[in-house]
């Protein structure tokens, strides 16, 4: 049997609101910053926020060729932005169980930028 490339796959979902609001909310606490500063090995100085944007992950294709939607992947070497994927135990907590993996872009503030109000 030999391996057949993808075309093309649908990322699009929809979350219910409630869901997506108590996501944000847990991404956007200031701890959960830090931890991802801490994880992604960056200076123990530095701040980001998160960005509000969510991706579903997605198979190689030849117009998605860093597994994420092509809109996104702008954000995937940007200097001033990080990609992580979302904690299973937010997903649960934010009642979010399809899909099953998501993916949250935050960006990386300069040293004196306020965090914005969450």
């Amino acid at each position: 049997m030999g391996i057949r490339a993808i075309e093309s796959v649908d990322a699009s979902f929809t979350l219910p609101q409630e869901s997506e609001q108590g996501l944000h909310k847990l991404l956007s606490s200031p701890a959960f910053c830090r931890q991802a500063i801490k994880e992604c090995r960056m200076p123990p100085d530095s701040v980001c926020e998160f960005s509000g944007m969510l991706f579903q992950p997605v198979p190689w294709t030849p117009t998605s060729t860093k597994g994420m939607p092509q809109e996104y992947e702008q954000y995937h070497s940007h200097p001033d932005y990080f990609i992580i994927n979302v904690p299973p135990n937010f997903m649960f907590q934010a009642k979010i169980f399809n899909p099953s993996r998501l993916c949250a872009i935050f960006k990386k503030l300069q040293e004196g930028q306020v965090q914005s109000p969450s």
